[in-house]
């Protein structure tokens, strides 16, 4: 939505500006050759089946469904498709997979660009793009001499809409500072995004058509990486809160050069006004990625906390108040950036698995088994 990366932690560019805010700039670890996997489907993946590979190289992340569900629009860096940083792809089903065939560029190569999502029709998208201050991919952040990762808030990230030829319809969301992360509710009514327009990092709701912007969370810190729930009532996003004095001072500092340390994150649910906010998981370490299941009473979502690595991601589903904890994917590297098609059969996601000892997130499609 944001996505981020997670330098040491992501073996990709986590995304995480994402929509899922992990961010963008697709980054690889040197651990991941070492211990990739080359399995498609893990036997205790009972909730999956029929797993489908789509893409086969580059990082492929924040794949997110058309309402039809005919079609995905998805963020990837992948050099032989001709993208030094993220780009806006879209890709229809009945096309089968991307291992011969190149999906459509919606981006332009203009900028770095991050979270897609089909507008209703199924014929525009939106997404966010750094293209107003420049045609070439903005420069990553310097290495820091305490090793320590942050991943970089653009602020001339706006959110705009293209048709699926590319064309650009409407700037939807300009304003000074961050505008991304930018998902829309499955009623087709409302958008939530992130923005840095009162000088932290919140979330915000607005018309189909950018207007009647609403803050809806207030409280210091990174919110960001927010769904819809299925009725359209409630949201369910990533956040990182300071509280004590000294991590308080290192997120403002850190802001201030518009950079945000997302290594320690948990999930939160409220409604789409703000009310009723309710931390879901305490689990410690990076939580994000979250998104609800079909039915409405769970929340999927990314997680290292059982990890020993840091990089080391699965998918986890809980209730709505964080408890029956219970492991989705069992891939030793990367699981992240789930989404259910909207008529809740299918989950597609991000994963290093089956990538033969190669770096690069890819992108998997599979049957949903309750």
């Amino acid at each position: 939505m944001n996505k981020t990366i997670i330098a040491v932690f992501f073996t990709v560019s986590i995304l995480f500006y994402a929509c899922n805010s992990v961010t963008n700039p697709h980054h690889q670890d040197s651990h991941q050759s070492a211990n990739a996997d080359t399995t498609t489907h893990y036997p205790q993946e009972k909730h999956l089946k029929n797993i489908k590979q789509l893409t086969f190289g580059g990082d492929n992340a924040e794949a997110y469904f058309s309402f039809n569900d005919k079609m995905i629009v998805f963020q990837a860096k992948n050099k032989a498709w001709g993208s030094e940083c993220d780009q806006i792809y879209y890709f229809r089903f009945a096309d089968g997979d991307m291992k011969d065939t190149v999906p459509t560029i919606l981006s332009n190569g203009l900028g770095r660009t991050t979270c897609s999502y089909f507008m209703p029709g199924d014929t525009t998208v939106l997404y966010a793009s750094t293209r107003s201050g420049g045609d070439a991919c903005p420069p990553l952040p310097e290495k820091r001499s305490d090793g320590k990762y942050v991943w970089p808030v653009y602020e001339d990230f706006d959110i705009y809409v293209a048709n699926l030829k590319g064309e650009l319809i409407d700037t939807l969301i300009k304003n000074p500072g961050y505008d991304a992360e930018a998902t829309l509710s499955p009623q087709g009514d409302k958008i939530v995004f992130t923005s840095d327009r009162t000088g932290d990092l919140e979330l915000y709701t607005c018309d189909i058509d950018g207007s009647n912007i609403h803050q809806v969370t207030n409280q210091l810190g990174y919110d960001g990486g927010a769904f819809f729930s299925p009725d359209g009532n409630k949201l369910v996003f990533r956040s990182s809160r300071p509280k004590t004095p000294e991590d308080i001072k290192i997120y403002k500092d850190l802001l201030k050069q518009h950079l945000v340390m997302p290594t320690e994150m948990e999930i939160y649910t409220c409604n789409v006004d703000g009310s009723d906010l309710k931390q879901v998981t305490h689990l410690g370490k990076a939580n994000w990625a979250p998104f609800f299941t079909p039915d409405g009473k769970h929340i999927i979502f990314s997680t290292n906390h059982a990890g020993t690595r840091g990089f080391d991601f699965n998918l986890y589903l809980c209730d709505l108040d964080g408890k029956h904890l219970e492991r989705v994917t069992y891939d030793n590297m990367f699981d992240a950036f789930p989404m259910f098609s909207y008529n809740g059969k299918k989950l597609i996601f991000s994963s290093s698995r089956n990538n033969h000892n190669q770096h690069g997130i890819n992108l998997f499609i599979a049957d949903w088994v309750e």
